[in-house]
Protein backbone atom coordinates (compact mmCIF):
# COMPACT_ATOMS: atom_id res chain seq x y z
CA UNK A 1 0.00 0.00 0.00
CA UNK A 2 1.33 3.08 -1.18
CA UNK A 3 0.87 6.20 1.22
CA UNK A 4 1.78 9.70 0.99
CA UNK A 5 2.67 11.97 4.20
CA UNK A 6 2.89 15.71 3.43
CA UNK A 7 4.93 18.67 5.24
CA UNK A 8 5.92 22.12 5.63
CA UNK A 9 2.77 24.15 5.61
CA UNK A 10 2.13 26.89 7.89
CA UNK A 11 1.35 30.72 7.89
CA UNK A 12 3.38 33.03 6.12
CA UNK A 13 2.89 36.56 4.74
CA UNK A 14 2.39 37.61 1.35
CA UNK A 15 6.04 37.94 -0.09
CA UNK A 16 7.02 34.91 1.67
CA UNK A 17 8.21 31.58 0.76
CA UNK A 18 7.63 27.73 2.02
CA UNK A 19 8.45 24.28 1.19
CA UNK A 20 6.55 21.47 1.02
CA UNK A 21 7.72 17.91 1.40
CA UNK A 22 6.30 14.80 0.12
CA UNK A 23 7.54 11.51 1.29
CA UNK A 24 6.10 8.23 -0.70
CA UNK A 25 6.85 4.70 1.65
CA UNK A 26 5.01 1.66 0.67
CA UNK A 27 6.72 0.92 -2.89
CA UNK A 28 6.96 -2.24 -3.70
CA UNK A 29 10.26 -1.94 -5.68
CA UNK A 30 12.22 0.99 -7.14
CA UNK A 31 11.41 0.55 -10.68
CA UNK A 32 7.52 0.63 -10.15
CA UNK A 33 8.73 4.15 -8.38
CA UNK A 34 9.65 5.13 -11.67
CA UNK A 35 6.54 5.05 -13.40
CA UNK A 36 4.83 7.24 -11.05
CA UNK A 37 3.52 10.78 -11.87
CA UNK A 38 3.70 13.38 -8.99
CA UNK A 39 1.46 15.67 -8.52
CA UNK A 40 0.46 18.88 -5.99
CA UNK A 41 -2.92 19.53 -5.88
CA UNK A 42 -5.02 22.35 -3.00
CA UNK A 43 -8.61 23.23 -1.83
CA UNK A 44 -9.24 26.24 -0.75
CA UNK A 45 -12.65 26.14 1.55
CA UNK A 46 -15.67 26.43 -0.37
CA UNK A 47 -13.82 25.49 -3.74
CA UNK A 48 -12.74 22.33 -5.65
CA UNK A 49 -9.52 21.04 -5.62
CA UNK A 50 -7.28 22.06 -7.85
CA UNK A 51 -4.35 20.98 -10.09
CA UNK A 52 -1.12 22.58 -9.18
CA UNK A 53 2.19 20.92 -10.23
CA UNK A 54 3.37 17.84 -11.80
CA UNK A 55 6.12 16.15 -12.05
CA UNK A 56 6.31 12.69 -14.48
CA UNK A 57 9.18 10.69 -12.33
CA UNK A 58 10.94 9.22 -15.58
CA UNK A 59 11.36 12.17 -17.51
CA UNK A 60 11.33 14.85 -15.05
CA UNK A 61 9.08 16.31 -17.25
CA UNK A 62 6.84 19.35 -15.45
CA UNK A 63 3.70 20.89 -15.50
CA UNK A 64 2.18 23.65 -13.62
CA UNK A 65 -0.68 25.64 -13.01
CA UNK A 66 -0.89 28.80 -15.16
CA UNK A 67 -0.78 30.94 -12.28
CA UNK A 68 1.81 29.69 -10.23
CA UNK A 69 4.04 29.13 -13.29
CA UNK A 70 7.13 31.72 -12.32
CA UNK A 71 6.52 31.06 -8.35
CA UNK A 72 6.50 27.62 -7.48
CA UNK A 73 9.10 24.58 -8.55
CA UNK A 74 8.12 21.09 -8.15
CA UNK A 75 11.70 18.80 -7.80
CA UNK A 76 12.40 15.53 -6.14
CA UNK A 77 14.90 13.32 -4.42
CA UNK A 78 14.97 9.74 -5.50
CA UNK A 79 16.96 8.20 -2.78
CA UNK A 80 14.32 9.85 -0.34
CA UNK A 81 11.14 9.09 -2.16
CA UNK A 82 10.38 12.57 -1.51
CA UNK A 83 8.61 15.38 -4.12
CA UNK A 84 9.14 19.03 -3.15
CA UNK A 85 7.20 22.11 -3.71
CA UNK A 86 8.82 25.17 -3.48
CA UNK A 87 6.93 27.85 -3.28
CA UNK A 88 7.99 31.39 -3.43
CA UNK A 89 6.19 35.24 -4.12
CA UNK A 90 3.48 33.52 -2.24
CA UNK A 91 -0.23 35.49 -2.64
CA UNK A 92 -3.54 35.08 -0.33
CA UNK A 93 -5.02 33.49 -3.23
CA UNK A 94 -2.30 30.52 -2.70
CA UNK A 95 -4.04 29.82 0.35
CA UNK A 96 -5.68 26.17 0.63
CA UNK A 97 -4.96 22.63 2.14
CA UNK A 98 -1.71 21.55 -0.30
CA UNK A 99 -2.24 17.85 -1.24
CA UNK A 100 0.25 15.66 -2.71
CA UNK A 101 -0.93 13.08 -4.90
CA UNK A 102 0.78 9.96 -7.11
CA UNK A 103 -0.63 8.57 -10.47
CA UNK A 104 0.60 4.70 -11.00
CA UNK A 105 -0.26 4.72 -14.62
CA UNK A 106 -0.01 8.44 -15.37
CA UNK A 107 -2.10 8.99 -19.02
CA UNK A 108 -1.22 12.70 -19.27
CA UNK A 109 -4.72 14.13 -18.11
CA UNK A 110 -2.84 15.74 -15.24
CA UNK A 111 -5.27 18.21 -14.21
CA UNK A 112 -7.98 15.22 -13.16
CA UNK A 113 -8.32 14.25 -9.01
CA UNK A 114 -9.75 10.69 -10.46
CA UNK A 115 -6.41 10.11 -12.36
CA UNK A 116 -4.52 10.00 -9.07
CA UNK A 117 -4.92 6.71 -6.95
CA UNK A 118 -3.19 8.16 -4.01
CA UNK A 119 -3.61 11.09 -2.20
CA UNK A 120 -1.92 12.70 1.28
CA UNK A 121 -3.35 13.95 4.12
CA UNK A 122 -3.12 17.38 2.81
CA UNK A 123 -1.12 20.13 4.72
CA UNK A 124 -2.68 23.87 4.95
CA UNK A 125 -0.93 27.04 3.63
CA UNK A 126 -2.33 30.16 4.79
CA UNK A 127 -0.36 33.31 3.23
CA UNK A 128 -1.53 36.84 5.08
CA UNK A 129 -1.54 39.94 3.39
Amino acid sequence: QVQLVESGGGLVQAGGSLRLSCVVSGVASRRTFSNYAMAWFRQAPGKEREFVALMEWSSSSTVYLESVKGRFTISRDNARNTVFLQMNSLRPEDTAVYYCAADIFYGGRYDDVNEYEYWGQGTQVTVSS
